[in-house]
């Protein structure tokens, strides 16, 4: 009985095979190819932005992932560097899922290190990079202000005890940017790409960017 079935199912395969073998075989060749290819150093290391269907971001991927998607027709490319992986595919450097993902959403945390990291380790009263750097509330806890993100700031130890209790207008001590609720860990990284001027067309992508 065991030998018929594998009878069976052997016979199986390999009508599949045959139907669908050329196509297969095509598309894998062709992944192969174009994303196993031994490409220069400065395209390997390039990162590609992931959008949802509905264009809001998700995640940032290697170009090699961002290309198998698009040529599995599960993305489309919306911007591209002016290099070309084949005559008709320029590398990506932002894709859009075709169809929607459904992401639950998950708050991210108040905490000093996210913090720092939102305003890019620097003093946003002196733009001071370094060690001495410390949390300011922009309405001090002494007149009722809250830890909230759009109430905390990075500031520099000096910046901090210069203001002491007052609010960054009574001091005239004006803030780089309005501090504001980060989306998530993601919003780090492609602002710092961004601000390095690694990939300026995410701006229009990553809000507050």
């Amino acid at each position: 009985m065991q030998l018929v079935l594998w009878v069976i199912a052997s016979r199986l395969i390999s009508t599949q095979a045959r139907c669908w073998g050329p196509c297969i075989r095509s598309d894998i060749d062709g992944l192969h190819y174009f994303v196993s290819m031994k490409q220069p150093r400065s395209l390997c290391v390039g990162h590609v932005l992931v959008l949802n269907a509905s264009y809001e971001p998700l995640n940032i991927t290697s170009w090699r992932r961002a290309v198998v998607m698009v040529l599995k027709g599960k993305a489309e490319g919306l911007e591209h560097e002016q290099r070309t992986l084949r005559p008709d595919l320029l590398a990506p450097t932002v894709i859009r899922l075709r169809q929607f993902v459904r992401i639950p959403f998950k708050e991210l945390p108040l905490t000093r290190r996210n913090v720092f990291q939102r305003d890019h380790h620097t003093c946003q009263y002196c733009a001071y990079k370094g060690e001495q750097l410390s949390i300011d509330h922009v309405i001090p806890r002494s007149r009722g202000g809250q830890d909230t993100w759009e109430n905390v700031i990075t500031a520099c130890i000096r910046c901090n005890v210069r203001k002491g209790s007052r609010t960054p207008k009574e001091a005239d001590m004006p803030m780089s940017s309005v501090p504001r609720r980060p989306v998530s860990t993601l919003y780090f990284e492609a602002t710092r790409q961004i601000r390095n001027g690694r990939r300026e067309e995410w701006r229009k992508y990553v809000i507050g960017a």
